[in-house]
């Protein structure tokens, strides 16, 4: 379902629902991250709600350190962690997933918040594009380090695990070239200079937030139905105050957020509850969960490409590109997908 201009001020101006409540007693949740803006306040609700370990992964280590002692000053939950990751840096994100097979049992809930706008083409030390890596690469590894961990999870709860992935509906004005569907690798095309030039940022986002997408699907896909399982959406968080858009800084874009933009915490109400809520049997339970795309407090159709035949086939390229990229990367990445995931 596309959404035209007006429907997209009209969503940012209808009134959000109140936060949802749930008990995560003996849980664990980790927060990518969570030292500002809507990955935060999804912290700061969590805090709330008693989980045995909340684990803030943020990039710096001072602002970490003041949105740590700030959720517990503002809702006096001590028990929250403040863990190092960069999405730049593959090692990082590496390191974070040995820390955590260490030291910690369980996942059971996983927000994977972290993104960024990127202003001009860049390489990180990986040598990928930035955008690519922070929104796409890193975070893919990330979840599928952890997917044992959730496993584990799924199978000494009642309840089912979930990996919440903050997409966008820029998603769908994201666009796929054809030429992605006759190369070597999808990835490595979207990588390379020629491809990127002239540099669009928003394009360029726009682009990041499809793939979001199009992965929660893709990792649904692959999920197998014959032993305690996990559930993978998408969320849309609208339109909201960030530091995502630090390098954007315009009298247009200044106006623009105050007409229209919701508050951080707004935006963290969608991901709580796509990591809490239960739809009830009459709208599809927690089947109804598995790939979706939250938008509201409803699941929602996600853009028309994500959902046309095209877009189907994209997202197994995408999936098997990803994992081959990333096994490169991290040889437990093959591992994890033939053990955990299903063909």
């Amino acid at each position: 379902m596309q959404v035209s201009a007006w429907a997209f001020i009209k969503g940012q101006w209808t009134r959000v629902p109140p936060v949802e409540k749930g008990d995560l007693t003996g849980k664990t949740v980790v927060v990518i991250g969570a030292n500002t803006g809507i990955g935060y306040e999804t912290a700061k609700h969590f805090a709330t709600m008693n989980p045995a370990r909340l684990i803030m992964g943020c990039r710096n280590e001072a602002k970490g350190t003041t949105a740590l002692a700030n959720l517990q000053q503002s809702t006096g939950f001590d028990r929250a962690e403040l863990w190092l990751i960069d999405l730049c840096d593959f090692d990082s994100v590496k390191a974070f997933a040995d820390k955590f097979e260490k030291e910690v049992e369980r996942l059971d809930i996983l927000v994977a918040n972290a993104g960024v706008v990127s202003m001009k083409y860049e390489l990180t030390q990986d040598e990928w594009e930035t955008s690519l890596q922070v929104n796409h690469l890193a975070p893919t590894l990330l979840i599928i380090l952890l997917l044992p961990k959730l496993f584990k999870a799924a199978e000494i709860s009642a309840s089912e695990p979930r990996i919440v992935i903050v997409a966008s509906e820029l998603h769908q004005d994201g666009k796929i070239p054809d030429r992605l569907y006759q190369v070597p690798s999808a990835l490595e095309a979207l990588n390379s200079k020629e491809f990127c030039q002239p540099y669009d940022h928003l394009e360029k986002y726009k682009l990041a937030k499809l793939l979001n997408v199009l992965l929660t699907l893709a990792l649904t896909d692959h999920l197998p139905s014959s032993r305690p399982t996990i559930i993978v959406n998408a969320i849309n968080p609208g339109f909201c105050y960030s530091e995502i858009r630090r390098g954007m800084r315009s009298v247009f874009m200044w106006l623009f957020e105050k007409l229209i933009a919701r508050t951080a915490e707004e935006g963290a109400r969608q991901v709580i509850w796509g990591s809490v809520v239960t739809p009830p049997e009459s709208k599809g339970g927690l089947d109804s969960l598995k790939g979706a795309y939250v938008s509201l407090a409803h699941i929602m159709e996600p853009g028309d490409f994500v959902i046309s035949e095209q877009g189907k086939e994209f997202r197994k390229i995408l999936w098997n590109d990803t994992v081959k990229i990333l096994s490169k990367v991290d040889p437990r990445v093959q591992t994890t997908v033939e053990q955990y995931l299903q063909k």
